[in-house]
């Protein structure tokens, strides 16, 4: 499913195909990553859970989250000092967040591919840029100086 969104028959199959039950809550969970088609907070997945399966609590989406996660349908990102976001893994992308506006940016995988390739070159740490948000200043918040 490398660099497209999967579809929730295409999770569905792969939950099953490793022997995993597939909940009510497991269902909306998937259905409100696909609907957000963006990054969200474990809070805001929470909020779309409820309203299709009210009894569904934070721990449970933390726990399904995490699930989804080992199996690589998931991806997690911290941003700085923000809450970490949550999306559904499939598109190669690396994140960079305002410090000013908290705007968070999806960033393609090559714009990261220099600098990563120092990096590992100079300190032989490898950036995974799945997990992490680079910081700095968007262009509105740095031209409004």
């Amino acid at each position: 499913m490398a660099n497209r969104t999967p579809t929730e028959d295409e999770v569905v199959a792969q939950l099953r195909a490793e022997g995993k039950r597939i909940t009510q809550a497991k269902r909306a969970v998937i259905r409100a990553l696909l609907d957000a088609g963006d990054h969200r907070t474990v809070e805001e997945i929470t909020g779309t859970v409820q309203a299709q399966v009210p009894d569904t609590s934070l721990s449970t989406v933390y726990r399904i989250l995490e699930e989804l996660e080992i199996f690589a349908i998931v991806d997690h990102t911290h941003n700085g000092h923000q809450a970490a976001t949550y999306h559904l893994a499939g598109r190669d992308h690396g994140h960079v967040t305002c410090q000013r506006c908290g705007t968070t940016f999806e960033v393609s995988t090559e714009v990261f591919d220099l600098f990563s390739r120092e990096l590992r070159r100079t300190t032989g740490f490898q950036l995974d840029p799945h997990h992490v948000a680079l910081s700095g200043l968007c262009e509105e918040c740095r031209t409004g100086d």
